[in-house]
């Protein structure tokens, strides 16, 4: 196979990886309508959370699993296993028995397993196999792919929309088997990771997979810069532990990437992703299963709102376009609740929806794919790999919460309040990243951990006045 050839396979597998995510976090959005017609569900909040969430909760396990299996058995052998897990998983949920409501939700956890571990190991994959000029653009890419997926998912929501309910939702929860099985065709045919390999001490064969994929002469000089890596990795994680991400050391850097994956969460862009037709039917009084045309319009401004960001990600500070970000979606979020309540609930509900496309294509562009660069960049390396497992998790964690709560929330208040809720918690974003978040953008490790011990003797000197 010649070199290009293998650089467009690796690519195009992963990036599929991407889509697949994408899917699955928004088919359920078209699917729920449908489910709950069918299951005559709609008043039991309670449930339609559980079944919306259900895939976070296994995704938080996956996740977490990932890693260290990775590790263990390879990150292809890993997509392969996702892979198969994914498939599985969507085939239960397309044949869910009637009102099986725990078994759906059982069926969405093992889904979740797989979502989990491929959001972890695609993009790693991908950044171990790709060369060092080409990784920065994967990571736009993959971003821009993910919300690719969410469009699609949404597309063919739209298109299944006029089957009978009972069939629709299956359909559309089932469809995600194919690119699953697509994703393990084309991986199937790519070789295991050279840094896993060099990990395994199998030099020649790592040496064989970087001849397949890199220039002659580049070969031997990223040959050992991955063995010097492994062995930096290798002296990090046997002098560090769990303990030391709470260290003065490292504690402001393990605060600030964890908080910004959190905030990214509860800021409450899933209760719009996963919920926007019931959100559209609740403001509006027209049926959920007619207004599958609002999760298109949604997912076309997630795909417009990625590629503008790689257009600017290298031309703002990370801070920049965070605080920017947030202010605008948090004013989204709390200016409708102000004008309703000014207007005497009397406010055209469109009104409400129209804020909610100028929060997405803000957050689309600044919130979602900076939180995994900020990630990405913050964490020296001696923590790197527990710090970043941590704030995954905790992401995780955040957007089960929003997909479990929100339904209830808007079961028990105006929907106006809930999002001027989630519009505090933005602002409460944007001062946390102007106290707690150093710039990344254009700095080594060393000058961003310098820049936290200073934040940190400044807050200590300021707990001694």
């Amino acid at each position: 196979m010649k070199r290009k050839s293998r650089h467009h396979s690796f690519i195009s597998s992963g990036l599929l990886g991407g889509i697949l995510f994408g899917y699955d976090i928004g088919v359920m959005t078209g699917a729920l309508p449908f489910l709950q017609s069918d299951w005559g569900i709609a008043g039991n909040a309670g449930l339609i959370g559980w079944i919306t969430s259900s895939v976070m909760l296994g995704a938080i396990i996956g996740g977490a699993l990932a890693g260290q299996l990775s590790d263990k058995l390879g990150r292809r052998k890993m997509i392969l296993i996702s892979a198969v897990i994914f498939v599985i998983g969507s085939i239960l949920c397309g044949i869910s028995p009637h009102n099986g409501s725990f078994f759906l939700i059982a069926a969405r956890v093992i889904l979740g397993l797989a979502v989990g571990a491929a959001s972890a190991l695609v993009p790693s994959y991908m950044s171990e196999m790709a060369p060092a000029k080409l990784r920065g653009r994967l990571s736009g890419i993959n971003q821009l792919m993910i919300v690719s997926g969410m469009l699609l998912s949404y597309i063919v929501d739209f298109l299944l929309k006029g089957l009978p309910e009972t069939w629709a939702w299956r359909l559309m929860l089932g469809l995600a088997a194919v690119p699953a099985l697509i994703l393990f065709f084309g991986v199937l045919a790519l070789p295991e990771s050279p840094r896993f390999l060099v990990k395994m001490n199998k030099m020649d064969e790592a040496r064989r997979v970087l001849s397949f994929i890199r220039k002659p002469d580049e070969v031997d000089k990223e040959l050992q810069q991955i063995v010097d890596t492994a062995k930096q990795e290798q002296q990090a994680m046997q002098t560090t532990s769990w303990g030391t991400l709470l260290t003065g050391r490292y504690r402001m850097l393990v605060v600030a990437g964890i908080g910004v994956a959190a905030f990214q969460q509860f800021q409450g862009a899933n209760a719009i992703f996963y919920y926007i037709p019931l959100i559209v039917e609740k403001a509006t009084g027209h049926a959920a299963s007619e207004a599958l045309m609002w999760p298109i319009i949604q997912g076309v401004i997630l795909v417009l709102g990625a590629l503008f960001f790689m257009l600017i990600a290298d031309k703002f500070n990370r801070r920049t376009l965070l605080k920017v970000g947030g202010t605008v979606m948090g004013l989204s979020f709390v200016l409708p609740a102000i004008l309703n309540s000014v207007m005497k609930s009397d406010m055209n509900p469109m009104v409400m929806i129209a804020f909610l496309c100028v929060y997405v294509a803000f957050y689309s562009c600044t919130w979602a794919p900076l939180t995994w660069v900020i990630v990405g960049e913050i964490f020296p390396l001696a923590i790197r790999g527990r710090a970043s497992g941590l704030a995954s998790s905790f992401n995780w964690i955040g957007s089960f919460l929003v997909g479990l709560m929100f339904p209830l929330m808007t079961a028990s208040m105006p929907q106006e309040v809930v999002f001027a809720i989630f519009g505090i918690i933005c602002f409460l974003g944007v001062l946390f990243i102007q106290f707690f978040v150093p710039e990344t953008r254009g700095r080594t490790l060393e000058e961003i951990e310098l820049q936290a011990a200073h934040k940190r003797l400044k807050a200590n000197k300021a707990e001694e006045i």
